[in-house]
Order: structure tokens, then C-alpha cells, then sequence
């Protein structure tokens, strides 16, 4: 079941979402709309290994924009800091954003109950294209869940992204065993 602009107000207000800064403009009839935050950052190597930290760049969004550029992994951060205490958030881009040629996310959509920070988004795009931080790049969408939560996200020991920031996380792939 998908929350509906009530409900998340009302998971709000019970403290079981948060949304810091929260913008009534911003909340759609079923979801919430996330914007870009001043941060983005590239992979300093060209070949990236599973297996090995890969470190990146940060930089910062000015108000002039960035133009992104195909061929290029940006990561990018939301502005929001999001927490969800008993729902999962599933991030989707924007259908502007869409329609600009700029994907979001590759495989990263879907948060864990209890996961709590912003999101780190996998930006790609398919022609030159200039963005600004603060503007709407996609929506929280809220699925109620069934049963009782043994392992939520933020208490997980092992959870690699549980470190509040303000800006783009890179890969922690590395910290796997395999």
C-alpha cells in the first residue's frame, strides 16, 4: 500500500518520517518531491574496482549550474534528509527530470525502513544538460510494510551508509566479502 498525502502527513506528525527541510509545497498526492543539494562528486579513476575503495571528487553546484556531461557518473546528494521508521521509501526521478534525458538512480531506488540521511543519487544522462542544485529531481514514494522489523537500517552494525552528510557517498561495495 502506497501512502497517500494524508497518511504521510500523518507519519509525520507521529514522527515516523521525517523530512528535514520540509516544504508543504513540495508533498504530491502520493509522494514527496526531493530536490538536488549543492553536491556532487565523479570518481577520480576511469576504471573502478568492486573489490577496492574508489575514492571520489566533491564539488560544489554554482549558481550558474553544471552541465552534465554522457559518458560520466555523477553521484549526486538530495537536500532532504529523510528518515523512515516503519514505511519504505522507494526514490524515482521526476518526469521532467526524465524527459531532460537525466536518470537518478541505476539500481539504488529502494530504501530500508529505518535507513536515515539523504540520498546519494546515481546520475547519468544522455546529452549535455545544465542542472542547479535546489532544483526538483525526484519523489519519495511510501509503502506501508507487513510484520514485525527484526534488523531495521540505522541499528544494523554492519549497515555501510548509516554516516549523516551533506554530500555524495561514493561505492561501498569494497567492504563486502566476496
Amino acid at each position: 500500500m502506497i501512502l497517500t498525502d494524508k497518511e504521510i502527513l500523518k507519519s509525520i506528525e507521529e514522527g515516523t518520517i521525517l523530512i528535514e527541510p520540509f516544504d508543504p509545497k513540495s508533498l504530491g498526492t502520493n509522494s514527496y518531491d526531493v530536490h538536488l543539494g549543492k553536491w556532487l562528486a565523479v570518481y577520480e579513476n576511469h576504471e573502478l574496482d568492486a573489490k577496492k575503495h574508489n575514492t571520489i571528487r566533491h564539488f560544489e553546484i554554482g549558481e550558474e549550474g553544471f552541465v552534465l556531461q554522457p559518458g560520466t557518473l555523477y553521484l549526486g546528494v538530495t537536500l532532504e534528509y529523510t528518515e523512515t521508521h516503519d514505511t519504505v521509501p522507494f526514490l524515482e526521478g521526476k518526469s521532467s527530470i526524465g524527459r531532460l534525458g537525466i536518470d537518478i538512480h541505476a539500481t539504488a531506488g529502494k530504501g530500508d525502513v529505518g535507513f536515515c540521511n539523504t540520498w546519494t543519487l546515481e546520475i547519468s544522462c544522455v546529452q549535455p544538460v545544465r542542472v542547479y542544485a535546489g532544483m526538483p529531481v525526484g519523489q519519495l514514494i511510501y509503502f506501508k510494510v507487513s510484520g514485525e522489523i527484526n534488523h531495521y537500517y540505522h541499528k544494523k552494525p554492519n549497515a555501510k551508509y548509516n554516516q549523516r552528510t551533506d554530500k555524495p557517498v561514493e561505492s561501498m561495495m569494497w567492504k563486502n566479502s566476496f
